[in-house]
């Protein structure tokens, strides 16, 4: 089972200013979306989904056992019509460049094995 408030509190530790240039401490999620689906996949397994916006570009997300996981919705100020394409690892991918993809992939295992580590201290 996965544990959607710890990989969110993960992914906000993780998000920077070298993931996406739209980033700011006042909407970590912002830029992110391709980069975390990836990563989400890469961890996690299941799908890539995509959700065509209002202006046109794509939003990426995952579903995983099921259930539609969007961690990076709360860039939006307005509530996102899903419409749950599914989509590729390539299309993700054309969201990012391999070193941001590196940079999430390497601080999100970081910081979630140093998490298990203290846990089972």
């Amino acid at each position: 089972m996965i544990d959607e408030t710890d990989i969110k509190n993960c992914l906000l530790q993780c998000w920077s200013l070298q993931l996406s240039s739209l980033w700011t401490s006042d909407n970590p999620a912002r830029g992110q979306c391709g980069v975390t689906a990836l990563v989400i996949n890469d961890n996690f397994g299941g799908e890539i989904l995509k959700t065509k916006l209002n202006n046109g570009s794509w939003h990426y997300y995952n579903r995983i056992e099921g259930k539609r996981l969007d961690f990076t919705k709360d860039q939006f100020e307005n509530i996102i019509e899903y419409c749950d394409t599914v989509s590729s690892r390539d299309e993700a991918f054309s969201d990012t460049n391999e070193e941001q993809y590196n940079y999430l992939s390497s601080a999100f295992k970081n910081f979630t094995k140093s998490s298990r580590s203290r846990v089972n201290r």
